[in-house]
C-alpha cells in the first residue's frame, strides 16, 4: 500500500504543476488583461459598452482580423514572417470584387468570387514559399517583394480606383447578417476557420509538423520529412487564408478598400505575439492569436466610448506588445 502511495504521488504532483502552468499560461494571462478591460469600460459606461449592438460591431471588427492572425500563426510557427499579408488580402478582394461584378449578383457568381479569392491568395502564398522554401531566400524579404507585387496587380486591375458594384446579396446576406440572434456571420466564419486551422496544429502530422520547423528544423529533416514541401503548403494555406480575409472584407465594406489594410500585418503578428506566440517560433496557439486579436479592437471601441483619444490605445497596446516579447526571451533562456 505504501508503494502505490508513493507511486501516485508524482503523478498527482505533475498534475498539480500542469493545471498551473495552463492557468499561468501566456493565453490565460492575456485573456484575464480582456477581461479587466472590459470590466473597466463596462463600469465607465455600461449602457453604451455592454449592450449587445455594441459587442456586435467588436465580433465584425475581430472578424476578418481573427483570419487574417491565424494565417499569420501558421507562418510564425515556422519562424518566418510575412510582410504580404494587407497586400496579398486586397489584391485577392479585387479579383474576387471584378469576377462577381463581370457575372452579375447570383449564387454561382458569390461562389465562384469566393473560389477566385480564395485561390489567388493561396498562389501569392506558395510563390512566396517556393523562393523561401527552395532558394533559401529569408522570408522577410520574399513576402516584402511580394507586398509590392500585389499590390502593384491591384492597382493596375483597377486603375487605383475601388471596385465598388459588388453584389448586393454579398454584403447583406454575408456581410451584414446575423447567424444566430445578434452574431453575425463574419464571426461565425471566422471561428470555425480559428477551431479547424487550431485542432490541425495540434492534432495533425501537418501541424506538428509545422511547429517542428521552427522548433528541431534539423531533426524534422532527418526524419525524412520534405521541409521545402512542408514550408510551400503552409505558406500557401496562409495566403488562402489571406484570400479569405479579402472576400470577407468585401461582403463587410461593399468596396475593395485598397487603400484601407496597411496596418493589416501589424494588427495581424501584433494579435499573434500578444496570444503568447513565440516571435522565435515552435509554437502555434490559435486560441492565443484569437484573444489577441480582441486586445486592440476592444481598446479601441473603449476609448472611443469613454472618450479618449484613440492615439493610447498605440501606446498601450505597444507597451504589451513589447512586454511579451520580453516574457518570450525570458521563457527561451530558462
Amino acid at each position: 500500500m505504501n508503494e502505490t502511495t508513493t507511486l501516485a504521488r508524482p503523478g498527482t504532483g505533475r498534475t498539480r504543476s500542469s493545471v498551473k502552468d495552463r492557468l499561468w499560461s501566456p493565453q490565460m494571462l492575456l485573456l484575464g488583461v480582456l477581461v479587466l478591460l472590459c470590466a473597466v469600460f463596462t463600469a465607465a459606461d455600461s449602457e453604451s459598452f455592454a449592450n449587445a449592438m455594441n459587442w456586435r460591431n467588436i465580433l465584425l471588427d475581430v472578424s476578418v482580423l481573427t483570419v487574417l492572425a491565424v494565417g499569420a500563426t501558421l507562418i510564425l510557427a515556422m519562424a518566418d514572417f510575412d510582410l504580404s499579408i494587407g497586400s496579398v488580402l486586397v489584391l485577392s478582394g479585387v479579383v474576387s470584387a471584378l469576377t462577381m461584378s463581370a457575372l452579375g449578383d447570383s449564387a454561382g457568381s458569390l461562389l465562384l468570387g469566393l473560389v477566385v479569392g480564395v485561390l489567388t491568395g493561396a498562389a501569392c502564398g506558395a510563390a512566396s514559399g517556393i523562393v523561401v522554401a527552395r532558394f533559401g531566400v529569408p522570408s522577410i524579404i520574399v513576402t516584402l517583394g511580394m507586398l509590392g507585387v500585389a499590390q502593384g496587380i491591384a492597382l493596375l486591375l483597377t486603375n487605383g480606383v475601388d471596385v465598388r458594384n459588388v453584389p448586393r446579396s454579398l454584403v447583406m446576406g454575408l456581410g451584414n447578417g446575423n447567424a444566430f440572434s445578434n452574431i453575425p456571420w463574419l464571426a461565425v466564419i471566422a471561428a470555425v476557420i480559428a477551431i479547424v486551422i487550431g485542432m490541425m496544429l495540434r492534432h495533425t502530422v501537418f501541424g506538428r509538423n509545422t511547429i517542428a520547423i521552427g522548433s528541431s528544423l534539423e531533426a524534422l529533416r532527418r526524419s525524412g520529412t520534405s521541409v521545402v514541401a512542408q514550408k510551400i503548403a503552409v505558406f500557401a494555406l496562409a495566403g488562402a487564408l489571406y484570400g479569405l480575409a479579402g472576400y470577407l472584407s468585401l461582403a463587410r465594406f461593399s468596396t475593395t478598400t485598397i487603400a484601407g489594410h496597411g496596418s493589416d500585418m501589424l494588427d495581424a503578428y501584433t494579435a499573434v505575439i500578444l496570444g503568447g506566440n513565440s516571435p522565435f517560433g515552435g509554437m502555434g496557439s490559435v486560441l492565443g492569436s484569437v484573444i489577441g486579436v480582441f486586445i486592440p479592437v476592444v481598446l479601441r471601441n473603449g476609448f472611443v466610448i469613454v472618450d479618449v483619444q484613440p492615439f493610447w490605445q498605440q501606446i498601450v497596446v505597444g507597451t504589451i506588445l513589447v512586454a511579451a516579447v520580453y516574457l518570450h526571451r525570458a521563457r527561451r533562456r530558462g
